[in-house]
């Protein structure tokens, strides 16, 4: 533990962010060219109504993981500044009461979304030709996301550790055995949904046994003992205070995909429902060095934050943002540019192909500014401050988006949904920047 301290609190901040932020990067990058590749076989092996079912799921099954997500960066942002002030015994009581509050959480809301099936599928968009294929693979992925919750805490807790390469791992393994048992399933044992359904649930279970492999081979500078599993009603406000921030993010995506999957079927059908599972894939594998930069950002600024670096808080700010502008327009430029060439790899239904095409550059018009979104909020949580950490993550989609939603498609039909995207991301941008100014100057000046 003392190395880790030594490696936070005094490397360059430039080369420790790069540490933190590549290992991230690869393993979000291989996560998403899971998903993306995972809907190329969906599309081409089953059909574009494959990848529009697949799309209703989704959201029901993030937002059950997310109570994992949300329960390891409430908990991690605490790990991290409890390493950085030398209180180890507060972080392992944290992580114990993170590996109980996983496994209640995520088992009963699976059983509520397997109780409550044949309303939801409709709800989230799976009507006509797209409820039996949502179906099937709604059952089989529902019933492995306890595992995904595992997951996606431990992943979190190890990154708050300050150890992203271990982190990467967990990311990578069940990416690639995904796409293994994705093309065994489908292609060799023509599966079709089932398959795809499987490969899924069988990679979860791989992730979480190489997380509780790290725990246990003591490869962790965590090591909680059984009376760190009981829940400690102080600790458990803490993480949810902190931890209600990712959920509430996630609540609010898993709402917005409901939203505008049932607003592009009334408009248009299962074609543009289509569409939009292909646009969430790219927006999710297209962002992956900004999310990676984000977090490997958060346990450097938290870690130092505990330890009263002020300078070194302001400076990985600084970084954060330049890198992730950075990339952000390169991204902007290579979407821009291969716009017609990325809807074909998905799909070779003409239309979804040109609508695709089309909308792709009005949905990530905004891309080059969405690092100042990104970190301001993430600093928020970094540090412990979880209302505005709340707030400023809720601005881009729930206070802008959902709104933009209502009002826009009214009077121009689904060019009004595209168009949301980058309006919200200007609007939540310029709100968060002035919040991060102001809580950074008030920083600086504190004795």
């Amino acid at each position: 533990m003392a190395d880790r301290a030594t490696n936070m609190g005094t490397d360059p901040i430039g080369k420790l962010l790069i540490r933190q932020a590549v290992p991230a990067s690869i393993g979000i990058l291989v996560m998403s060219l899971n998903i993306l590749i995972d809907t190329i076989f969906v599309g081409q092996w089953i059909g574009a109504n494959a990848i529009a079912a697949i799309n209703v799921v989704l959201p029901v099954s993030f937002f059950i993981a997310a109570l994992g997500m949300s329960i390891g960066m409430g908990g991690g942002s605490i790990i991290s500044r409890a390493l950085g002030s030398k209180q180890s015994a507060k972080a392992n009581k944290v992580f114990g009461n993170q590996i109980t509050l996983t496994l209640v959480f995520t088992l009963g809301f699976m059983f509520l979304g397997l109780f409550f099936m044949e309303q939801i599928i409709p709800l989230f968009g799976g009507k006509g030709a797209l409820y039996p294929l949502a179906k099937i693979y709604y059952i089989i992925v529902v019933i492995g996301v306890p595992v995904l919750g595992f997951c996606m805490m431990g992943n979190n807790t190890i990154r708050s550790e300050g150890k992203p390469r271990n982190a990467m791992y967990a990311m990578v393994l069940p990416s690639i055995s995904n796409l293994i048992l994705d093309y065994v399933f489908i292609y060799e044992f023509g599966w079709g949904m089932e398959g795809a359904a499987w490969a899924t649930t069988l990679s979860y279970g791989i992730c979480g046994a190489y997380i509780l492999y790290f725990f246990l081979s003591k490869q962790s500078d965590l090591s909680p003992k059984w009376a760190d599993f009981i829940l400690d009603l102080a600790v458990v406000k803490e993480i949810g205070g902190l931890g209600f921030v990712t959920l509430s993010r996630q609540a609010v995506v898993s709402f917005t995909v409901l939203l505008v999957n049932n607003i592009l079927f009334t408009l248009e059908g299962e074609s543009m429902v289509a569409v939009y599972a292909i646009i969430s894939r790219m927006l999710m594998f297209a962002l992956f060095p900004i999310l990676g930069i984000t977090q490997g950002f958060v346990p450097i600024a938290g870690f130092n934050y505990g330890a009263n670096h002020k300078e070194r808080v302001v400076a990985v700010i600084k970084k954060a943002i330049l890198y992730a502008t950075t990339l952000a327009s390169l991204v902007f430029c290579m979407i821009v540019f291969f716009a017609e060439n990325i809807a074909a790899v998905f799909t070779k239904d003409p239309l979804v192909v040109s609508t695709t095409a089309e909308v792709l550059t009005w949905v990530f018009l905004s891309t080059p500014i969405i690092g100042i979104q990104l970190i301001g909020s993430a600093y928020f949580q970094a540090i412990g401050k979880a209302i505005p950490a709340l707030l400023l993550t809720l601005t881009r989609q729930g206070f802008f988006f959902i709104p933009l939603l209502f009002i826009l498609p009214n009077y121009y039909g689904s060019f009004g949904v595209w168009i949301s995207f980058p309006i919200a991301e200007l609007i939540a941008t310029l709100v968060t920047a002035f919040f991060l100014q102001r809580e950074v100057k008030k920083y600086i000046t504190t004795t």
